[in-house]
């Protein structure tokens, strides 16, 4: 079957769409690897999510915890673990102690309950730095995702595959992306940064 004729500037205005999917899919990550990152900072809460990135031995493999137990909240300050099978009490147990949420569980038969220690204003403020350098982090990700896709665009402008006007439009738009996903970190920072210094 012939291939239909397609104006090359279509071709083109493509190329720069699927540059800016590829730029928002990105920014995108980061934002989410952020949200990530934060969710393994202890507040004065518990939340069953506190849990999420430690790594316990399952029949000789690391698992997720949540994959070896079910985590629950019991009250506001304290997460109940509850193994799947008996003999997992102990690793899991040990898994917590090594993590560097600073934490001390302590079994009860088949459960496990993690109480989780009030925050001191020194260790609050101390929290505070480190979702701020993480958002730092994430600020600079997402601008280095800009430069490349901005590099990439200057490309096809000096191999003559799109028009000046349509490079100035595409890093136009590549900057609201930018905008829009700093402003996103920015959210998800402050709503942590309350989140900490709540009492």
């Amino acid at each position: 079957m012939a291939r239909t004729w397609v104006p090359p500037w279509y071709e083109n205005e493509t190329m720069i769409d699927d540059l800016k999917k590829e730029a928002a899919a990105r920014m995108a990550k980061s934002v989410d690897a952020l949200k990530q990152e934060l969710t393994k900072l202890r507040t004065g809460r518990a939340h069953a999510s506190l849990l999420d990135h430690i790594t316990v031995s399952y029949y000789g493999n690391d698992v997720p915890l949540n994959q070896a137990a079910s985590v629950g909240v019991a009250d506001a300050r304290t997460l109940v673990v509850t193994p799947w099978e008996k003999n997992m009490v102990g690793p899991i147990e040990k898994a917590i102690l090594k993590s560097d949420l600073g934490l001390n569980p302590a079994s009860a038969g088949t459960t496990i309950r993690v109480p989780l220690p009030p925050l001191t204003e020194e260790r609050r403020r101390d929290l505070v730095k480190v979702v701020r350098h993480e958002g730092e982090g994430a600020k600079v990700a997402i601008r280095n995702i800009r430069r490349d896709v901005n590099g990439q665009i200057k490309t096809l402008l000096k191999e003559k595959k799109i028009a000046e006007d349509a490079e100035r439009q595409a890093q136009d738009e590549i900057q609201k992306l930018t905008d829009r996903h700093i402003q996103e970190v920015d959210k998800v920072l402050s709503a942590k940064e309350a989140e900490l210094m709540e009492i």
